[in-house]
């Protein structure tokens, strides 16, 4: 089969127009801060640009993030015409996670959270198998989250989203009841150990690619992979919740410093923090073989699939030294994989993945002020 090469920006996003926009976006956000004081409350400046926004109000702190799950429920559509299961429990479960783990980064334990489905018209509605299945999933992942489903929006959109298709998305709010729990970069210290928790695999980013992949495949998400995995069903792996986790963690003591959920721009989000460090990575899970098989199909290099995908790594927690062992032992408990795989230290911004021969500069990852 001839293969063509396929890039990210060429089918997804194109983080160079995308940041800029980003960064408008804050600076004009951050003159809404006032509007807080109104209110008697006040923000947690240092939390602009995180993964989740922070405000002090009375005796705790109160976080809120809004997330999308992107294009993972198109795969999830394909693969149904060749197993006959609709895969809508993991969708939802995927959207709450995407969520979730975005809030659990500042150290909050989610309260409530509201769904966001947009629709181009009620027929996507009809399908009763399907429904159950989103219905069940979204209350599971809920659960497994400790957070209540409070409400949603189900927007009927014709001429904004793609007829027989859906945008899944939502908001959280979490709180954060001891303030000393709070987890922003101001914590990260040169010297501090780089966490990663092991991934289930894809997760929700990168999907346009995974995607434009199954179109040049002669059997589309029904290829096999080398472990005999079909294509579409390598895809549709759950991604894992990690608020129970971090909260263990924070329980017991463990110092944690900072927290990067690896999401879109790959290994890149290790150098979220503002400080200028060096992350050095020493050591790498193996990605899954999806990922394995994804690079080989669309010609793509080391340096571009670890920065656009987790590779196997979908958490980065700092923390000191002498927290790791502790640390890693109630990862274990809670059923997930790490490795104590780099640190952080004082010098140029910048990511060294070492058994790659990988180094993303900083002015590859201008998402914050």
């Amino acid at each position: 089969m001839k293969k063509t090469k396929i890039t990210y920006s060429q089918v997804g996003d194109n983080y160079d127009t995308k940041d800029p926009t980003k960064i408008l976006a804050q600076t004009a956000a951050k003159e809404t801060a006032d509007n807080l004081k109104k209110h008697g409350f006040e923000e947690i400046s240092d939390s602009r640009g995180e993964s989740a926004y922070v405000w002090k109000q009375g005796d705790v702190h109160m976080a809120a993030v809004a997330e999308q799950l992107g294009t993972k429920n198109l795969v999830a559509d394909e693969t149904r015409k060749i197993t006959g299961k609709t895969y809508y429990d993991i969708i939802a479960h995927d959207t709450v996670a995407t969520i979730i783990n975005d809030l659990t980064t500042v150290g909050a334990q989610p309260l409530v959270l509201h769904a966001y489905w947009a629709i181009e018209n009620n027929d996507w509605l009809q399908d009763t198998e399907r429904m159950t299945d989103l219905i069940a999933g979204w209350k599971s992942a809920c659960d497994l989250a400790s957070v209540s489903w409070g409400g949603g929006e189900t927007p009927t959109i014709k001429g904004i989203i793609t007829p027989n298709t859906v945008a899944l998305g939502g908001s959280c709010v979490g709180i954060i009841k001891d303030k000393k729990r709070m987890i922003n970069d101001k914590n990260l210290l040169s010297g501090d150990r780089v966490l990663l928790l092991k991934s289930t695999g894809i997760n929700a980013n990168g999907l346009s690619l995974a995607r434009a992949i199954a179109n040049e495949l002669t059997s589309g998400y029904a290829t096999k992979l080398k472990n005999g995995e079909m294509y579409g069903e390598a895809i549709l792996k759950k991604t894992n919740i990690y608020t129970k986790l971090i909260q263990d963690l924070l329980d017991a003591g463990i110092d944690i410093h900072y927290i990067s959920n690896i999401t879109g721009h790959g290994f890149r989000k290790l150098m979220r923090a503002r400080q200028d460090y060096s992350y050095i990575i020493e050591k790498v899970f193996d990605p899954q073989e999806l990922f394995l098989f994804m690079q080989e199909r669309a010609g793509l290099t080391d340096y571009e699939m670890y920065d656009e995908f987790n590779m196997g790594m979908d958490y980065a927690i700092y923390l000191p030294e002498k927290d790791i062992k502790r640390a890693q032992i109630i990862v274990k408990q809670n059923g997930f994989e790490s490795l104590n795989a780099g640190y952080v230290e004082k010098g140029e911004r910048q990511v060294i993945i070492k058994p790659k021969n990988i180094v993303f500069k900083g002015e590859s990852l201008k998402v914050r002020l």
